[in-house]
């Protein structure tokens, strides 16, 4: 395929420095056009199981050339993901519990790509010297911004701020966000579960990302993540031509 001659990646992640289990999952497939950061829902019954489900599953998909039809299949396959999560927990009663992860999925094909996502793990975009980030969280964090206009730090600040809005298994119909773009030379992506980003800056980001390859990236995330309290599991995948 053409996306896999036009671009590198690589791919990591770490438990952290509080947490005995990994519950984050990723997929690195250039060959597919596919990367994709799945992260578990900490403190849930098989937050580990659910990121691991959406990522084989994702895996498993047929090769497309056409993005359109690509992104319908990832969409398809993370509503059966979702389906299969809770069909999961009626089978083994735990009829109160939750079974879900959240998902950032990027496709490329190119000049056209596209993010799709459920939760608060991340897509970024490097590009120009500047750092944006694609995708928005799905989280009540970013609600208390959005629709009772608290600044960041008031929104921190509530007991439930990092409770989600939006995940895989979480509930029986999933709702997914959907950005498609234009693909520039140079472009560089960074996908990431929220363990990464949560305590470094935009600049860090911006700075890990500016450098030669996405493995000389990679290393510099996770050199700095881990030197701060990586109080949760930490995933990264950088993509670029």
């Amino acid at each position: 395929m053409q996306a896999a001659d036009r671009w590198r990646s690589a791919a990591r992640t770490a438990p952290g420095k509080v947490r005995a289990r990994n519950e984050d999952a990723f997929l690195e497939s250039p060959r597919q056009g596919l990367w994709v950061v799945a992260d578990g829902m900490g403190g849930h019954a098989g937050g580990d199981i659910a990121s691991q489900l959406i990522v084989a599953n994702l895996a498993e998909l047929p090769l497309h050339r056409d993005l359109d039809k690509r992104s319908k299949a990832v969409r398809q396959c993370l509503r059966w993901s979702n389906r299969r999560l809770n069909q999961e927990l009626t089978v083994t009663g735990r009829h109160c519990a939750i079974m879900g992860s959240t998902v950032v999925a990027l496709l490329l094909e190119g000049n056209r790509g596209a993010c799709i996502w459920a939760g608060d793990s991340r897509c970024y975009l490097w590009r120009d010297r500047r750092l944006y980030q694609l995708s928005r969280d799905h989280s009540l964090q970013q609600q208390l911004i959005d629709k009772q206009h608290l600044d960041i730090h008031e929104a921190r600040a509530h007991p439930a701020a990092k409770a989600l809005t939006r995940a895989v298994g979480a509930a029986q119909e999933l709702s997914l966000e959907v950005l498609e773009l234009e693909v520039h030379p140079h472009d560089t992506f960074l996908l990431c579960s929220d363990g990464l980003y949560q305590d470094l800056s935009a600049q860090a980001l911006g700075e890990a990302l500016s450098l030669a390859s996405p493995r000389t990236a990679l290393e510099c995330l996770f050199e700095q993540a881990l030197c701060g309290t990586a109080k949760d599991n930490l995933t990264a995948v950088v993509i670029r031509q």
